[in-house]
């Protein structure tokens, strides 16, 4: 449920808000709790690594009714775009949710963080430079 951690705010809460009207509600098992983790990193992608910084991340876990349980970690503060997130991973676990979620939350999920992945590369290249040397006739 990587797309659930990825999606802007506004358009889970609203997501959220359609799919689960007639929902089963949730019930908290841990959290959501505040924390920290260390982001490590790699020189060139394959040297040793090392310690990068820390980041905020947000983690909760929802039982259903039914015994499924939901887990989401977000990366940043936001308690309750986790326990939603939670939830929704709850419900795709029961079948009878699965394809709902699936076509009203996923999809549109990953359309918006392809959309956000073609504006960030078409600004980068806007403003792209190209480097070239000039031969001078004297060498």
């Amino acid at each position: 449920m990587g797309a659930l951690a990825c999606m802007p705010a506004g358009l889970l809460a609203q997501r959220y808000a359609e799919v689960t009207a007639s929902a089963p509600p949730a019930l908290a098992v841990r959290g959501p709790e505040v924390g920290l983790v260390m982001l490590r990193g790699r020189a060139g992608g394959g040297g040793a690594p090392f310690n990068l910084g820390e980041a905020s991340v947000v983690r909760a876990t929802v039982r259903l009714g039914s015994g499924e349980v939901g887990h989401a970690v977000i990366l940043g503060r936001d308690t309750g775009r986790a326990r939603m997130a939670a939830h929704l991973d709850a419900l795709w676990q029961c079948p009878d949710w699965r394809v709902r979620i699936e076509a009203e939350v996923v999809a549109p999920g990953l359309a918006a963080e392809d959309e956000a992945v073609l504006d960030r590369a078409e600004e980068t290249e806007a403003t792209r430079v190209d480097f070239f040397t000039l031969v001078r006739g004297e060498d």
